[in-house]
């Protein structure tokens, strides 16, 4: 007799455990009910300490996974980046639980009637992050998240599995399963993950990937917040200090070797500055990095898909005429690597609109260069591509900055630096159109990831046969009617 067919493959047996974790997760949430202000600075001290009690792990794995990545980098932008957000909300978060009072109708606040919004979990929330910051981008939304009252379940990037399975040992360090959980794996778990029926879901990624994780979300109406990318401008005004300008920029563009979804894309530049400009960048770019290739402070590109990717763009720019400029120390060949992916920074003087670099985000230390003679050329460019995460204005122009904020939309906007918006925890962090949807970071973050429930509590007047809203109706009906159609 032959033995039965087992049909459960490893596609379900991923799906039954990514569902046996969310239902685990809403249970405990349902069976709690009302989550303390106490229980949720717990857990978030829980999360704070094993973020530091694992650091020197993190760091160790982000190099690992980008093969090159400075420890004072990734100590700024991941460790420090992910602590942040979780001291800001275990300072604020009892002020952000209270009830928020609402206007109500008049005469019902007369007669005793009052209006507010509570703030309640949602529930489970799930988090899809990336490689480029992989734990500032998961344990920084994961603040906001547990200071709403949330559990959450996380699934990391596969490009970065050093970093995975630190994150996964703190996880476990910190939180109980019911509580916090995180599922490592490639696209198949990625697929399964998206599918799932959370209260909630942020992805932040490639747009392209986010259309398919959208659409997996919309089978269950999962609500979603999407931080994507997309190309950042940064406009460089005639009243700019050039030397000032180009060393900000520089730093944005060079951190992280240009993999940050913030990084400036291209420059807006006058005309008759460019060769300025140019030079500018040299200097700029030699005073960081006299040294790249065995320099370990200069970071190497994640895997050879992203290099190749890369280098397509550089071809491209080439074929069709683009003057471009390597900034690579002289001598060094960085054809000749040993276990790294580096990439020189690279700028493309005089881009057109028809290359790559100016189509696609570039997500690397390439730069393109366009030259206008008018400072209206720049919005109106801006304005004829999709809106941007990010819009830089470098300039000491009052009218001129006005006339950016006002006729130009963005996620965010940074004036006279790049990238040091996204630092503010008290601003909101999102994207716009392509750029995403929904924002998070301290106190939006916390509204985000929290449902408003409005409540309005009647006053002990009958206040239905005051005003002639019960049948039969009278001449009260029509008094109130009068009243409150009256212009």
């Amino acid at each position: 007799m032959n033995a039965p067919h087992n049909t459960n493959t490893a596609s379900d047996r991923i799906t039954e455990s990514l569902i046996k974790a969310l239902n685990l997760q809403r249970e405990d949430y349902l069976n709690e009910g009302h989550v303390s202000v106490d229980v949720r600075i717990d857990r978030l001290r829980r999360g704070m300490t094993s973020i530091h009690k694992f650091q020197d792990k993190l760091v160790e794995a982000l190099n690992t996974d980008f093969s090159c990545r400075p420890r004072e980098l990734s100590m700024m932008t991941d460790v420090s980046g992910s602590i942040g957000p979780f001291k800001s909300a275990i300072k604020q978060v009892r002020g952000w639980m209270r009830p928020e009072k609402r206007k109500t109708m008049f005469p019902l606040g007369l007669l005793g009637g009052r209006s507010r919004i509570e703030y309640q979990p949602l529930g489970v929330v799930g988090v899809i992050s990336p490689w480029n910051f992989p734990v500032n981008l998961t344990f920084g939304p994961l603040a906001d998240i547990l200071a709403a009252g949330n559990r959450c379940m996380i699934k990391p990037s596969e490009f970065t599995p050093a970093v995975s399975e630190v994150m996964a040992e703190l996880v476990k360090d910190a939180w109980e399963e019911k509580e916090v959980a995180i599922f490592t794996g490639g696209p198949d778990v990625g697929a399964a993950f998206s599918s799932l029926p959370f209260d909630h879901l942020l992805f932040t990624g490639a747009t392209s990937i986010a259309r398919h994780i959208m659409a997996a979300a919309a089978k269950n109406l999962v609500p979603v917040t999407l931080e994507l990318g997309g190309k950042s401008p940064v406009l460089i005004s005639r009243s700019a200090d050039i030397k000032t300008s180009i060393s900000r920029i520089m730093l944005g563009k060079t951190m992280n070797a240009g993999q940050i979804c913030l990084a400036p894309d291209y420059l807006m530049v006058p005309e008759e500055k460019l060769d300025e400009v140019i030079r500018e960048i040299k200097i700029s770019v030699a005073g960081m990095y006299p040294t790249m290739l065995n320099n370990p402070e200069y970071t190497s590109v994640i895997n050879d898909r992203h290099f190749q990717r890369l280098h397509n763009n550089l071809t491209d720019a080439a074929d069709k005429g683009g003057d471009v400029i390597s900034l690579a120390p002289e001598g060094e060949d960085f054809s000749k690597q040993h276990g790294t992916r580096k990439i020189a920074p690279t700028v493309v003087k005089n881009a057109t609109d028809d290359m790559l670099i100016l189509q696609e985000e570039i997500f690397g230390p390439l730069l393109a260069i366009k030259t206008y003679k008018d400072f209206g050329e720049t919005i109106r460019y801006v304005n004829s591509q999709p809106r941007p995460l990010a819009l830089y204005y470098f300039g000491a122009d009052g009218a001129e900055e006005r006339d950016v904020l006002d006729r130009t939309t963005s996620g965010g906007v940074c004036l006279n630096d790049v990238i040091m918006h996204i630092m503010q925890e008290d601003l909101p962090f999102g994207g716009v159109g392509p750029a995403g949807m929904g924002a998070y970071h301290g106190y939006d973050g916390f509204k985000t990831f929290s449902h408003a429930k409005a409540i309005y509590k009647q006053a002990k007047i009958d206040v239905a046969g005051l005003a002639g809203m019960r049948p039969p109706y009278s001449s009260k009906t029509e008094k109130t009617i009068k009243s409150q159609t009256k212009l």
